[in-house]
């Protein structure tokens, strides 16, 4: 048993007991209930391309936090946080948009974009695949509250074709709504 801050634990203790050169192989549990998991975690599993990772993204920690309808009104602690557990600002970008309504002091003001959920668990799917590195990256799952409104969605990463198609197949069977 490792004790301590996952991120540093993981990088330094766990992950290079699962080399591929090796032939060793890990499923990480990336199970947090806010977005504290660094993005340097993340990419080092994708790259070793010996580790599968179930991860909890936890949409609703980013709402109440960071995407707020104003951005100006995120805290920066919260802001530098959330470039941390995307791996840079580009999350910015997906999240939100200029709009050319503009008010009295300004042409345009930044707006958070319709969907905003949706929107930003695809972009972190195409992270995952794009700069990660990982091979598979099945649409997450959503898990919504009794009001229907998404707390988080479960991701699976690997670079292991029937991981995924085992995992697809457990998430299909649990999709809520349209999409299924």
């Amino acid at each position: 048993m490792h004790e301590g801050d996952c991120n540093e634990i993981l990088l330094s203790r766990v992950f290079p007991g699962a080399k591929y050169e090796d032939r060793r192989r890990a499923l990480c549990l990336l199970d947090r209930y806010n977005i504290d998991v660094s993005w340097d975690v993340v990419y080092t599993a994708g790259r070793m391309k010996s580790i599968e990772i179930f991860l909890n993204f936890m949409v609703m920690d980013m709402n109440m936090n960071v995407l707020l309808l104003d951005p100006t009104k995120a805290a920066p602690a919260q802001v530098a946080k959330m470039t941390r557990f995307w791996g840079d600002a580009s999350w910015r970008h997906v999240a939100y948009e200029e709009s050319s309504q503009g008010n009295s002091f300004s042409d345009s003001e930044t707006v958070k974009v319709a969907d905003a959920n949706e929107k930003i668990a695809e972009a972190y799917r195409q992270r995952l695949l794009d700069v990660a590195g990982f091979a598979y990256v099945p649409r997450p799952l959503a898990f919504v509250n009794s009001l229907g409104a998404t707390i988080y969605y479960l991701f699976f990463a690997s670079p292991n074709k029937t991981g995924k198609k085992i995992v697809e197949h457990i998430f299909d069977k649990h999709r809520i709504g349209k999409g299924r």
